[in-house]
């Protein structure tokens, strides 16, 4: 069942998306050669403490987790998709970086993810960010009264196809408000005009996940959680919590 947020709530839910940009935020500016990411989960740690946030992430265990989630931040490198676990890994020169953050607050929740390159950056690398960000542009442009969420599916798979990028089909959006997770599902694929109707108040998190290869197969890591392209493709991912409103998307996890 899909909840319809009222305007009060959007507000709450608004102040929490706050919380992870200004956490994200953090963990970006502490990026760099040679810092472990845990480092970088920490600086987000400090951003919810100092908020009097929780993070939904923290001990997260969906179906297919062999174990909780241990960190506040997703933090995946590379040929990693989505998931990563932020450990003892050492940043190195031209690493491609997606990190994944939620916050909830006064009963609220936020989700955001972010990409970027750690030193000298590679072209490709770049314009795969780029790309994905196009991505959740569409997708977000899309999130509009009367529409359907296979509008914004379709939105973000036309630029993804129009790249030759790859994209884990199992993986994509979700609803969200009182948790992290809640109906409806938002593909990153799909055909236009199917799925739910949008109507003001609905709450998705929009998240576009990019494989350079061009090919939708990954694997999981050991750890049960890292999501990583099968031919060692570099990879993006981008996400905002957005609200459906009468005068159009509003963007919940903006600083």
């Amino acid at each position: 069942m899909v909840e319809i947020k009222t305007d009060t709530a959007l507000e709450a839910m608004r102040e929490a998306g706050r919380v992870v940009a200004h956490a994200l935020a953090a963990a970006r500016a502490a990026a760099s050669v040679g810092v472990r990411l845990r480092d970088l989960d920490e600086a987000a740690r400090g951003v919810l403490s100092q908020a009097r946030a929780h993070s939904p992430f923290l001990g997260y265990r969906p179906a297919f987790a062999p174990s909780p989630f241990p960190a506040v931040l997703c933090a995946s490198v590379n040929d990693a998709v989505a998931h990563g676990i932020p450990g003892d890994y050492r940043l190195r020169d031209g690493d491609l970086v997606s990190l994944d953050c939620g916050a909830r607050l006064d009963g609220w929740t936020g989700d955001a993810a972010i990409s970027f390159t750690v030193g000298t950056p590679r072209p490709a690398d770049l314009a795969l960010i780029a790309t994905t960000q196009q991505a959740l542009d569409a997708g977000i442009a899309a999130a509009t009264v009367g529409r359907r969420v296979g509008d914004i599916s379709h939105a973000i798979s036309t630029v993804a196809g129009g790249a030759r990028c790859g994209m884990p089909t199992d993986f994509g959006g979700h609803g969200i408000g009182r948790s992290m997770h809640e109906e409806p599902h938002v593909p990153n694929h799909g055909r236009a005009g199917r799925g739910f109707r949008l109507r003001h108040g609905v709450t998705l998190a929009i998240e576009p996940m990019l494989m350079a290869g061009g090919r939708d197969s990954y694997r999981t890591d050991p750890d049960g959680w890292t999501l990583r392209t099968v031919d060692g493709s570099r990879a993006a991912h981008v996400e905002h919590t957005v609200a459906v409103t009468e005068d159009g998307p509003r963007v919940l996890t903006l600083p």
